[in-house]
């Protein structure tokens, strides 16, 4: 990977749902979840970091719906799933960033009302462009939906994106192995945590 890829002063890095109602204790998908817990998080925990020292913007990207689901999507069987399992009200534990993730003051957090991926109908996009972004670095969950969502939507966009394998996940595992490798590796520049936080550092 080229470091000035991944240069601080363009890059941002992109969190997907770290948040307690996807990757908590109490997450809906129990198997996401534990899938998150075995790699990609304690990753991403050493990745924050070391972006916020190299002096990247970080952006906690989150869901969230009100109690009465009004203004939220009903038309594919992931919101109905999330409807009966999990609370994402605003303030909600569901709702929220799980704190080993921050967020530390100089990150930003953005909550979507709608929609399966943090850029489409959101404030993300500008936002970025606004911080002088041209790389996004995308890490969280899932592989299954989101994080190809956010991949498609910021390349669309004209962004470079940036994916460390292993602070991403999805289930069950070899899906998304499958997923980096026969779609995503197309679109993004595939590495790992540790080569990210050495181009930083250097």
């Amino acid at each position: 990977m080229n470091a000035d890829l991944v240069d601080p002063g363009h890059t941002v890095i992109v969190t997907q749902e770290l948040q307690g109602a996807v990757v908590g204790p109490g997450a809906g998908l129990a198997a996401l979840a534990r899938e998150a817990e075995r790699e990609a998080l304690p990753n991403i925990t050493r990745l924050l970091p070391a972006a916020r020292t190299a002096g990247a913007t970080v952006v906690h990207c989150l869901a969230q719906r009100r109690r009465d689901g009004l203004g939220s999507n009903h038309n594919a069987t992931l919101f109905a799933i999330g409807a009966r399992a999990v609370d994402i009200a605003p303030g909600s534990p569901g709702a929220t960033l799980l704190p080993q993730f921050g967020p530390e003051p100089t990150d930003l957090v953005l909550s979507r009302w709608h929609g399966l991926g943090p850029m489409g109908g959101t404030d993300l996009d500008p936002i970025l462009r606004n911080l002088g972004a041209t790389t996004v670095v995308a890490v969280g969950v899932s592989l299954n939906v989101a994080i190809p969502n956010l991949v498609m939507d910021a390349v669309n966009a004209g962004y470079r994106v940036v994916l460390p394998r292993d602070a991403v996940a999805g289930v069950p595992t070899e899906y998304g192995t499958a997923v980096i490798e026969n779609t995503l590796a197309l679109l993004a520049t595939i590495t790992t945590t540790d080569e990210l936080i050495a181009a930083w550092e250097a």
